[in-house]
C-alpha cells in the first residue's frame, strides 16, 4: 500500500521521480484548457474521496482539478456533515470508504487521526495537511524552486516565523534533496526539538536560530507562513512574539537574491510586507498552481499509474 503521509516515509529516489513527473505533466499541459484531460486519462474511472476537518481553498481545488485532469473524479466529505462528525470511528470510516473509492485525501486536525485512517484503509491515503506536517505543499514548493532555476542540492533555504507543520515537512525534504534549512523562530514557537534532533541525526542540514537576519543571510529562498493558523487561540501572544519576524524588503536584502515563498493564505503587513509578496521575488502564485501538478504526481505514484 502506497500511502503518502510524510516526506520522510518515501524513498529519496521516489520523491525525485514524483517531482520530475509533476514538472513533466505541467509542461505537457501548455496550451491546454484547465479542464482538459491529460493524454491517456491515466486515472480514468478512479475516485478520490477528500475528507476535510479544516477549511481549505488550495487543497480542495487543486486535488479536485488534478483528479479531473487525470480523467478521474473527486468527492468531498466535510467532517461536520458526515458521520465522522456524529461519532463514527475513523477506522469504520476508512473501511467503508475503501469499498467505495480508490484513494483518500485527509486534511486532518491531528496527525494521529491521519495515521489511524491509514491503518484501517485498504486504499492509498494522502496527507492533505495535519498539525504535524504538510508534505504535498512542500513538493509544490520544491517544484517551484526548480522551475526558477534553483539547484536544490547545496542550496540554502531560510524559514522565518512560526516553526509549524510546513517547516517540519521542509526539514524532512532537506534530507531527501540535500539542501540546508536554517529557521529563525522566536522562543515558544520553535519546531519540536526532538524532531529536529532526529532529522539532524539522519543527515539533515538543519539549524534553528533566534535572529531572522542570521537565517536570511545568503539564503537562496526565504519562506514564511501565517502567524495565526486555524485553531490557534493565543492570537495576541502570537502577534507580539512573531512581530519582529516579518519578511520585508530589509530582510530580503540580506539574502542571495532569494525567491520568496508562502503557502497562503497570506496576511499582508503581518508576516510579510506587501512590497515582498507582490514584488518580483515572490513566486507564491506559481507555488499555489503547482499544488495541482505535484499532487497529480503523488496520486499517480500512490495508484501505480
Amino acid at each position: 500500500m502506497k500511502h503518502f503521509l510524510d516526506i520522510n516515509e518515501v524513498p529519496k529516489s521516489e520523491l525525485r521521480h514524483i517531482l520530475n513527473e509533476a514538472k513533466r505533466m505541467k509542461s505537457e499541459r501548455k496550451g491546454f484548457t484547465k479542464g482538459a484531460i491529460d493524454f491517456g486519462a491515466p486515472l480514468s474511472g478512479h475516485i478520490l474521496a477528500m475528507i476535510f476537518e479544516k477549511s481549505s481553498t488550495r487543497t480542495r481545488v487543486s486535488f479536485d482539478v488534478g483528479m479531473r485532469q487525470l480523467g478521474g473524479s473527486a468527492l468531498i466529505l466535510d467532517a461536520s456533515s458526515s458521520q465522522l462528525g456524529r461519532g463514527e470511528t475513523i477506522g469504520d470510516t476508512a473501511q467503508v470508504l475503501s469499498r467505495m473509492v480508490d484513494a483518500i485525501m485527509f486534511r486532518a486536525n491531528s496527525h494521529e487521526a491521519l495515521l489511524e485512517l491509514a491503518k484501517w484503509s485498504s486504499v492509498p491515503v494522502i496527507n492533505g495537511l495535519t498539525d504535524k506536517s504538510h508534505p504535498c505543499q512542500i513538493l509544490a514548493d520544491l517544484q517551484t524552486l526548480e522551475e526558477c532555476g534553483l539547484n536544490l542540492k547545496g542550496s540554502r533555504i531560510a524559514w522565518v516565523g512560526d516553526g509549524n507543520n510546513v517547516l517540519t515537512s521542509f526539514m524532512e525534504a532537506a534530507i531527501a534533496f540535500d539542501f540546508e534549512i536554517i529557521a529563525a523562530c522566536p522562543h515558544g514557537y520553535k519546531p519540536d526539538i526532538k524532531t529536529v534532533w532526529e532529522l539532524q541525526s539522519k543527515g539533515g542540514k538543519i539549524t534553528i536560530v533566534d535572529d531572522p537576519n542570521e537565517a536570511a543571510k545568503g539564503a537562496d529562498c526565504l519562506v514564511t507562513d501565517t502567524w495565526v493558523s486555524m485553531g490557534d487561540t493565543n492570537i495576541s501572544e502570537r502577534m507580539q512574539a512573531l512581530g519582529p519576524y516579518q519578511v520585508n524588503e530589509d530582510l530580503m536584502a540580506k539574502t542571495n537574491d532569494a525567491i520568496f515563498l508562502h503557502c497562503l493564505p497570506a496576511h499582508r503587513e503581518e508576516e510579510v510586507s506587501s512590497a515582498v509578496i507582490d514584488g518580483p521575488s515572490s513566486k507564491v502564485f506559481d507555488e499555489a498552481e503547482n499544488r495541482i501538478h505535484a499532487q497529480k504526481a503523488v496520486l499517480r505514484w500512490c495508484l501505480d499509474k
